[in-house]
């Protein structure tokens, strides 16, 4: 079966091309294959999916084997360019501008089709970068959480990817190795190369042309931050991502390839066999998730997001948080009621200062998992939180869910309970009288300001890198 515009618009083009080289019309090959001439205009023009058995019998007639007409390449180049006229005319810029849909006739020539199909191109390139700021990658980040949330935060597809290619190269259990990971490179004809030169806002650069995967020579400790890294190139080319056409699809190919390197890392087969045992145990832990596979313990929390609905019938949530409170990344199908601005947005929010999120910074001895109750007035939370140190700030990790699951959590027992009233600005933020009363005018301070809140994202094909930065590394590497 054909899933893709682009497909259908590719089969057609070479339906048609083979057809008038035979010298046949729409009628008479219409009626050699017992089909009306309507419907196979409707199949020529992309429109509709033909069976794969008619395909069969249109190349029987054609005298054509049938993968000719299914190659994914454009006849000639004239066709190629309806194709590309047709793709960028159904993109959401166009439509946004209300213009009629021009088709390309006979009668138009090659070098206009260019023009038109360049003068597309420009438009989508300008409307990324007027697109490319902080405002809009909220908005954009928020619709995508929220999607992800009524999925439970579980890919099926992905998942059913990962494991097959980790099952091709030959892992069952334990940490996937770099060998591995360079193995799933090898299956697509890359090489892994670790350079100390990328550009600076690249995390990796693929080069097509000579099949490398360029990565940074170093990262976090333990590895699995160039496991990563590694996996998420490699997810480009296995889900065919092509170049964004607007921010919202940077950021969901940004969930789907970090998606695809933790189902790699921790693949589900395993992660669930060993997930369902602590359960059935009533011992789950994200530091035992976490040190069974060799990743971080952020990567196993969020790990854990992914299967923890799907496959245990647990609801629960997610939080990375900053030092000073602020969420940096949150996810919660479990009822949490998360802290937003008016747009829906949480990133940069103040948590409560009751939540384990925060509480557990408080505390002298960091090495293990910080557990707690938290009264809300959506219900009890049992939360467990390990906190950690970047190299600007310090954040804490925390997997939360419904008090009626925690009996299949360690550190159930604990005696930990506080109490949360937020967003009733009387349960943190407002400070207490008496201080109030006694400090009002009394004092003076200046803020923080992060500089690259007022900034735009760099702009270029894809949203954050510098394209002159990453074509000149591509140039000085192509020779070596």
């Amino acid at each position: 079966m054909l899933h893709f515009v682009n497909d259908l618009a590719t089969l057609g083009q070479r339906m048609r091309h083979f057809r008038t080289a035979a010298g046949l019309t729409l009628d008479q090959l219409g009626s050699d294959v017992g089909i009306a001439a309507s419907q196979l205009s409707l199949m020529e023009n992309g429109k509709r999916e033909p069976r794969l058995s008619l395909l069969g019998l249109i190349a029987e007639r054609l005298s054509i084997p049938v993968s000719e007409l299914l190659d994914s390449t454009a006849p000639s180049e004239r066709a190629g360019l309806e194709i590309e006229l047709d793709r960028v005319q159904s993109s959401p810029v166009y439509a946004e501008l209300g213009l009629p849909v021009l088709r390309a006739s006979k009668g138009m020539s090659d070098d206009t089709l260019r023009a038109i199909v360049g003068l597309h191109h420009e438009l989508a390139r300008r409307a990324r970068e007027a697109i490319a700021t902080p405002e809009e990658a909220r908005r954009a980040n928020t619709e995508l959480r929220a999607l992800m949330r009524t999925r439970d935060n579980h890919l099926p597809d992905i998942e059913e990817l990962a494991q097959r290619e980790v099952n091709a190269v030959g892992h069952t259990t334990g940490a996937l190795t770099h060998r591995s990971v360079g193995r799933m490179a090898e299956r697509l004809g890359f090489e892994l190369v670790y350079v100390a030169d990328l550009p600076h806002s690249a995390r990796s650069v693929t080069d097509f042309e000579n099949g490398r995967i360029y990565l940074p020579p170093a990262s976090i400790p333990g590895g699995h931050g160039l496991r990563s890294m590694a996996l998420q190139a490699i997810a480009h080319r296995l889900l065919g991502h092509t170049a964004p056409e607007s921010y919202a699809e940077f950021l969901q190919q940004r969930l789907q390839i970090n998606y695809f390197a933790a189902a790699a890392l921790m693949p589900r087969q395993q992660s669930v066999e060993f997930l369902e045992k602590a359960k059935s145990d009533r011992n789950i832990a994200v530091e035992d998730f976490r040190d069974a596979f060799g990743v971080t313990h952020e990567a196993a929390a969020l790990r854990f997001t992914n299967l923890a609905t799907a496959y245990l019938d647990i609801s629960t949530h997610f939080l990375r948080v900053s030092g000073d409170g602020s969420i940096g990344k949150a996810y919660e199908n479990d009822g949490l009621p998360l802290p937003v601005d008016i747009t829906g947005s949480i990133e940069g929010e103040i948590v409560c200062r009751n939540w384990s999120a925060r509480q557990a910074f408080a505390r002298t001895n960091r090495t293990t998992e910080f557990y707690q109750y938290t009264d809300t007035p959506q219900g009890t939370f049992f939360e467990s939180t390990q906190t950690g140190t970047s190299a600007s700030d310090e954040f804490s990790i925390t997997i939360g869910v419904p008090f009626a699951h925690s009996k299949w959590f360690r550190g159930r027992e604990t005696t930990r309970r506080e109490t949360s009233r937020c967003p009733d600005a009387s349960c943190c933020r407002r400070p207490p009288t008496e201080l109030a009363s006694h400090w009002a005018g009394r004092a003076w301070t200046s803020a923080k300001v992060h500089a690259h809140i007022f900034s735009p994202l760099p702009s270029g094909t894809f949203p954050g890198v510098d394209d002159r930065e990453l074509y000149e590394f591509l140039e000085s590497h192509a020779s070596s």
